[in-house]
């Protein structure tokens, strides 16, 4: 189903600002809450879960389930796979409109591999097929709408289904105050899923009481009622992203004018204050990859005093892109026709950003148009 709201609606959506408000991690009973093993390592049932037992370990039968080849080694009893290659799981959930979809995205923004509302009868298949991906899937997380009883039934089947294969897994809680979720719902329009012929309110208290056990099943609960994208965000790195800063990825795309401005673009720069090579006959049949074609854009006035100050300019953007939980930024590099100018400039563009730790991808958009 799709997030309402502040966050958005339909999978991934955008979400709209609100204040912050403390999460907390809701550990179950005889655990303690403790950090998700890294992908790929054993996967002895890690806190919080729910009464893990000791694992039970088992050769590998000659015919595994469903035909499929597995290596070798220590298996998980009944499902046929080794126990190092059972993918990590984190089940997203919550009330309508806390920001389910703004969760999922940031997990995959990191990498994980994210199912958005699986019925939760097919989550230890999920996990199955991600253990049988030998090794291209070790991070997993899906988004779980519990939208009846038969539906949260099958899901509390399901989570004693991946403890008894000691799976480890992470249950991620939304919630969010009924005034900020009525706020949320009319912004958009919308009635909630399970109002029926009621007030939003209804649907509300009605979720609300469907979704309370699973709440204290949580192993993190966020509320959402004060925070905007970007603090949820912040929240989601601060538990699945590790130490490290979030990482921003550059396309720089140079291009001509000519043909119009690219639509995807977050920053446009125009070079073509530059002495364009075009007149240069020489010259002209080469793009802005050719070392001459480069060396006479960078020996006109003005060149490399443009780029060593747009660079600068760019790491001052890319620290605030960091901060506000941005990771994807598109900068677009123009020229009258796309070809000697731009193609230079993004060249030399890309390569600072690299050497500032940026990942960084070059694209010529219209170089060869011509």
């Amino acid at each position: 189903m799709s997030e309402h709201g502040a966050y958005g609606q339909g999978a991934h959506s955008n979400d709209s600002d609100r204040p912050a408000q403390s999460d907390q991690h809701a550990p179950k009973a005889g655990n303690e809450p403790s950090a998700s093993p890294a992908p790929g390592a054993s996967t002895e049932p890690a806190a919080p879960d729910l009464g893990s037992a000791p694992n039970a370990h088992s050769a590998p039968s000659a015919q595994p389930e469903h035909g499929a080849q597995v290596s070798t080694g220590t298996t998980t009893e009944g499902n046929g796979v080794p126990d190092s290659a059972i993918p990590e799981l984190v089940i997203i959930s919550g009330m309508s409109g806390a920001g389910r979809s703004t969760a999922a995205k940031c997990l995959e923004d990191l990498g994980w591999f994210v199912v958005d509302n699986l019925p939760p009868a097919l989550i230890p298949t999920m996990v199955e097929l991600g253990a049988r991906s030998q090794g291209n899937v070790a991070r997993i997380a899906v988004v779980v709408d519990v939208r009846g009883r038969r539906f949260f039934d099958n899901l509390r089947e399901s989570l004693a289904d991946l403890e008894a294969r000691h799976v480890t897994r992470r249950i991620v809680f939304l919630e969010s105050s009924d005034e900020a979720l009525v706020r949320r719902f009319e912004s958009v329009r919308r009635p909630h899923p399970l109002q029926g012929d009621g007030r939003i309110v209804d649907g509300i208290a009605a979720e609300r009481d469907l979704l309370r056990e699973l709440r204290g099943d949580a192993d993190l609960v966020i509320d959402t009622s004060s925070l905007n994208v970007h603090e949820l965000r912040a929240k989601m790195d601060a538990q699945f992203a590790g130490d490290e800063e979030p990482e921003l990825r550059a396309t720089v795309m140079s291009f001509g004018y000519k043909y119009g401005l690219p639509v995807d673009a977050d920053l446009v720069v125009d070079c073509r204050f530059l002495p364009n090579p075009h007149w240069v006959p020489e010259l002209r049949p080469y793009t802005g990859l050719n070392e001459e074609v480069s060396g006479y854009v960078f020996n006109q006035p003005g060149a490399k005093e443009f780029l060593n100050q747009y660079s600068e300019l760019l790491q001052l953007i890319a620290a605030g892109y960091r901060r506000e939980g941005k990771r994807y930024v598109t900068i677009a590099v123009g020229c009258t026709g796309g070809k000697h100018r731009s193609v230079a400039m993004s060249e030399k563009l890309a390569k600072r950003l690299a050497s500032e730790g940026v990942e960084t991808v070059v694209v010529h958009r219209d170089m060869g148009r011509e």
